[in-house]
């Protein structure tokens, strides 16, 4: 038992210190980036162009099944983190006022999040619909591009200072979790079979990179 706690100890302190190197390195540029890609509107064009692929290639009661699949897998991600895990690990974010390292934290327009932060909601939903999206189309460069949109979700919320890596970690495995079992289900159901052709698929990756550019041009113009 104490070989567990010594070794749990250290574990989060390599957290913290890995959490601390990302966190420092920040600038002005950034800050106004890193807000604009945490927007919730500002996704809603990949999102629409993500329906739009599936109305392409699916018929229409395929395409709803899609979408309550994704609807279920970000419900099951957002629960299990907030809901079942986090009031029992009562884990403080690194941001938090009652936090020692809160003082060393790099936070931006005084957010500071939540009280708690393990797991990390928004990695398990990001990636939840990451894998959802790859499961379904099992095409290689839109997997790319929703691994990276996923991965740079993540690393935001080190950069703001609300979340630690391992936090983000654990949230990735329940998001990967709840797209793998809302998938099979959704199979199970739609008698989905994988499709060797999708028309359009890049449609998601053109707009996602479109609005990353729009979001480094309105940081550039911000910051200099």
């Amino acid at each position: 038992m104490e070989l567990l706690m010594e070794l749990l100890n250290r574990a989060v302190e390599i957290d913290t210190d890995i959490f601390l190197f990302i966190n420092r390195m920040h600038s002005t540029f950034f800050d106004y980036f890193m807000s604009a890609y945490s927007g919730k509107w500002m996704w809603i064009p990949m999102y629409a162009a993500l329906w739009y692929v599936m109305l392409r290639n699916f018929h229409w009661k395929v395409t709803l099944l899609c979408m309550i699949g994704l609807a279920l897998t970000i419900t099951f991600a957002d629960q299990v983190c907030a809901t079942l895990i986090r009031p029992h690990v009562e884990r403080l974010r690194p941001s938090n006022l009652g936090n020692p390292i809160s003082e060393m934290v790099h936070i931006v327009d005084g957010h500071r999040g939540g009280r708690f932060g393990f797991p990390s909601c928004h990695a398990a939903n990001t990636f939840g619909l990451a894998f959802f999206i790859f499961f379904l189309f099992r095409k290689q460069w839109l997997t790319v591009f929703m691994m990276a949109w996923a991965l740079l979700t993540c690393y935001s919320r080190v950069y703001f200072g609300v979340h630690y890596p391992g936090d983000l970690l654990v949230g990735t495995l329940v998001g990967l979790t709840g797209a793998y079992l809302i998938y099979r289900l959704f199979v199970k159901v739609s008698g989905h079979k994988h499709a060797e052709r999708v028309e359009h698929v890049n449609a998601p990756i053109l707009i996602g990179v479109l609005t990353i550019v729009g979001m480094l041009v309105y940081a550039g113009i911000k910051a200099f």
